[in-house]
């Protein structure tokens, strides 16, 4: 069987990028995409590893790294030791981060609109159990040992 779905996913993750980092410029929000998926984990639960941010993103370790690093330069997280364990480094909020949270759920909210405009309420259920499933499977396929 020929299947597309894969190549249709990574389209929708390209359009989506595009649109969420334009309705982000929209409201005023001087941050991307992937400085929003690690703001809504620390929102979520803050002071927490980059490992541990890694985890709850699906972006790699490095890529994380990366992205904190720009965010502590620009004042959005901060970086601090872990008093129990002083080899390792906790990532924070800001206070600016935390003013931002309301702004960035509502574009959050607007995408999530545009994604299930042309979706029943069943649809969008049964449609979200299948993306939970192919993300299981990739979650497994990842931690395979070639």
């Amino acid at each position: 069987m020929n299947s597309k779905g894969s190549f249709y996913i990574t389209q929708i993750k390209q359009l989506q990028d595009r649109i969420f980092e334009r309705l982000l410029s929209e409201k005023g929000l001087a941050i991307n995409g992937a400085q929003e998926r690690i703001l809504s984990v620390l929102w979520q639960k803050d002071n927490l590893t980059i490992s541990e941010i890694s985890r709850e993103t699906s972006l790699a370790k490095n890529t994380v790294s990366i992205v904190v690093n720009g965010m502590v330069t620009k004042k959005i997280l901060q970086r601090n030791c872990n008093p129990d364990n002083r080899r390792q480094t906790i990532i924070s909020l800001t206070d600016y981060a935390k003013s931002i949270q309301k702004e960035c759920e509502a574009v959050s909210q607007q995408m999530s609109e545009i994604f299930y405009k042309e979706f029943t309420k069943e649809e969008q259920l049964l449609f979200e159990n299948y993306l939970t499933r192919i993300l299981e499977a990739l979650i497994k396929a990842e931690h395979v040992k070639n």
